[in-house]
């Protein structure tokens, strides 16, 4: 047996050197499995058939193995694999067990100290499968590697035999979700979200709170229908704990609290009228960061507690002018920080802090608390990410990376500037002793769904267990037939030509609700009219590819982001579309004015105008694009979120239909005028851009 190492070439125990000399001479064995993340040390040998079903069990009685067990039992039916005694033998056992010492000592592997928290063997033969790990967390994560080891389904699954040696390169692997702009998920779909970041090891979910985390001192900000209860933080941390997450609550603490200051009893404590900045020379706004935080350290028993304390812009505009004018932004920023991390000492938690002063002021960092740690973030793709950590790490704090899935204001999340950014900053971070990485994702205009960012989150989730820099094209290989069970490769060209779309025009929701003969649409058309054939030929080409694999594998895994990824497919269609008719509609009109009315060209005149509105007009076709995209936005949002908030991005797609059913109902009226009339107005008087005007 001889082992692959990602990082190091290949690794040959004594009894396997001639076995290594052919595997060096042939390049590979086999083709390496499709896994996220991918381990360290892989050598796999073929397949062995699991159509008897499987029979997994954990030696000893610690209730986490058996969890593991189970889970693996639960997933393996859903692929139509049964368990039954006599089927395949899986075994999850602790490292210290005399029979994984045996199995060990036998294939020459070492379990290294550095495995002992979360790393995991896996071996695997034509008779039977083990999984060793040190801990509870070792076993569970190589259960996840088992999972993905195996192909098909039913009577066709097969279990890809050969060795893995794993651990993670970062202590900290986590995803922060934002739950106060717009979308909040049902306590199910957070469930559903723990279960498949675990399995791709992520090991920290944190939700940001703004507004919506109930409090019993302060109830008055939470909005009825967007919140998190006790009771629901109770069953979340329960049920996260089964699958090692840990659950670590954000709650703001000084800027981004608009929807807590925007009520009166809280008006003294606004740096500025109902603004978003809690005032430092208030002693009310660290009475109230008190109350808060003591009630989450008492239904969070997370050891983290995030404190947020980013882009606080209005400070120094309104209460602390005088001092920020006096002193600085930086020594004011930083004086209240330090008096948040004396006032919160009492709870024994280690408070996580947005790290963005680094970027615009770093002589403050020193100034900062020792012993709080650091999330430096920043964006987009860069050649190096060490200015934004280097100010932290010379005073010694601790930091984890907080890079983005590039979600915010977009129909479907950028997964070019995501994946560039996250791989450059865990790289880095990882080099500059970065202990965590939390992938962010943003709903700042309230229409962004969780279902269609997984494709960025979960590279998140194997750059930051990867040592290194990740390879993106490797992972983007396994997306597909990991996340959704996909062997075609239909959905991976589905991503593919999102992203080449994406490439063309970006696609922000600014675009998608643009008024094509409005000023400002006016100023975009000439720069958007050149990609928009190809653009559109890209996205449908992604709604094609996905309807195949659809019809073609009824089995596919994941469908409400299958849906996500049809919305964000359509969305970038219309996007041209929009453009294309409106362009088409104004040339219409323009060129039915200036046929004389003699008769002769009465039935070209007609069809031009019809062209524009009728049965099947433009204008309907503009109208009826927002309808059936709304359709699909509103089954996409309650696959995942609360009915609270949907209407308010649901009322846009109504202005839009109402929009163009106006402009059909008036241009109707223009067309009946002429028939009767043999008169038409100047376009721009029926509310039509005059090609001088395009």
């Amino acid at each position: 047996m001889f082992i692959m190492s990602k990082n190091r070439g290949p690794f040959c125990t004594e009894r396997a050197l001639l076995a290594c000399v052919l595997f060096l001479a042939a390049k590979t064995a086999t083709a390496a499995p499709t896994l996220i993340p991918f381990p360290r040390e892989v050598h796999t040998e073929g397949q062995v058939s699991l159509a008897r079903g499987v029979s997994v069990r954990a030696l000893g009685t610690d209730a986490d193995d058996k969890f593991a067990a189970s889970e693996l039992v639960a997933t393996l039916a859903e692929r139509g694999v049964r368990s039954v005694p006599s089927g395949f033998p899986v075994v999850l056992l602790r490292s210290q067990n005399p029979q994984a010492t045996a199995l060990l000592r036998e294939e020459k592997i070492a379990f290294d100290p550095a495995m002992r928290d979360e790393g995991y063997v896996v071996i695997v033969s034509a008779h039977d499968a083990y999984v060793i790990g040190a801990t509870s967390a070792g076993v569970f994560y190589g259960a996840q590697t088992l999972k993905q080891m195996v192909s098909g389904s039913g009577k066709e699954a097969h279990l890809t035999t050969g060795l893995l040696r794993d651990w993670p390169a970062m202590r900290y692997r986590g995803v922060d979700d934002d739950l106060s702009r717009g979308p909040f998920p049902t306590l199910e779909f957070q469930k559903h979200q723990i279960a498949v970041l675990a399995s791709f090891k992520v090991n920290l979910y944190s939700p940001y709170f703004e507004h919506t985390l109930e409090y019993d001192a302060n109830p008055l900000a939470a909005p009825p229908g967007s919140t998190m209860s006790k009771e629901d933080v109770a069953e979340l941390v329960k049920f996260a704990r089964q699958y090692h997450v840990t659950i670590v609550p954000e709650q703001e603490a000084f800027g981004h609290l608009h929807h807590v200051l925007k009520y009166e009893a809280y008006s003294t404590l606004a740096e500025t009228p109902h603004g978003h900045v809690l005032s430092p020379v208030q002693p009310g706004s660290l009475d109230l960061i008190k109350s808060w935080f003591g009630e989450i350290a008492a239904n969070f028993p997370s050891p983290f507690i995030h404190i947020g304390a980013d882009e606080t812009f209005e400070l120094g505009t309104g209460q602390t002018k005088p001092e920020v004018d006096q002193r600085g932004l930086g020594p004011v920023y930083a004086d209240f920080l330090t008096q948040i991390d004396a006032a919160l000492k009492p709870l024994n938690r280690k408070l996580l802090f947005w790290g963005d002063i680094a970027m615009n002021d770093p002589s403050v960092v020193k100034n900062l608390p020792k012993d709080m740690i650091a999330l430096p973030w920043v964006y987009g793709p860069q050649k190096s990410y060490d200015r934004y950590i280097q100010p932290f790490v010379d005073q010694h704090i601790e930091t984890w990376v907080a890079p983005g899935d590039a979600n915010w204001r977009v129909v479907y999340p950028i997964a070019d500037n995501a994946f560039r950014n996250i791989q450059g900053f865990v790289r880095d971070g990882q080099r500059m002793g970065s202990t965590g990485a939390l992938i962010t994702v943003w709903n700042d205009d309230g229409e962004g769904l969780f279902n269609q960012d997984w494709y960025g989150v979960l590279f998140g989730a194997a750059a930051s267990w990867q040592p290194g820099e990740s390879d993106i094209a490797q992972y983007q290989a396994a997306f597909a037939p990991v996340f959704y069970g996909d062997l075609s490769g239909k959905l991976d060209q589905a991503h593919r030509e999102i992203m080449a779309a994406q490439a063309l025009i970006g696609g922000n929701n600014d675009t998608f609700w643009l008024d094509p003969w409005s000023p400002v649409g006016q100023l975009a058309a000439p720069k958007l009219r050149p990609k928009l054939h190809e653009m559109r030929l890209h996205a449908e080409q992604a709604l094609i590819l996905l309807d195949q694999a659809r019809s073609q594998q009824p089995s596919l895994r994941e469908q409400d982001a299958l849906l996500g990824l049809e919305v964000g497919a359509r969305r970038l269609d219309f996007i041209g579309m929009k453009f294309q008719l409106a362009d088409e509609m104004a040339a219409a009109y323009a060129r039915a004015y200036a046929l004389p009315d003699d008769g002769k060209h009465t039935t070209e005149k007609r069809e031009l105008l019809y062209s524009i509105t009728s049965m099947n007009g433009r204008c309907q076709d503009l109208r009826d694009g927002y309808s059936q995209i709304k359709e699909l936005y509103r089954r996409l949002w309650l696959t995942e979120n609360r009915p609270y908030w949907i209407d308010n991005v649901l009322v846009r797609y109504d202005l839009r239909i109402e929009k163009w059913q106006q402009r059909s109902d008036d241009l109707n009226a223009v067309i009946d005028d002429w028939q009767r009339t043999k008169q038409l107005p100047p376009a721009d008087k029926v509310g039509i851009p005059t090609l001088e005007q395009q």
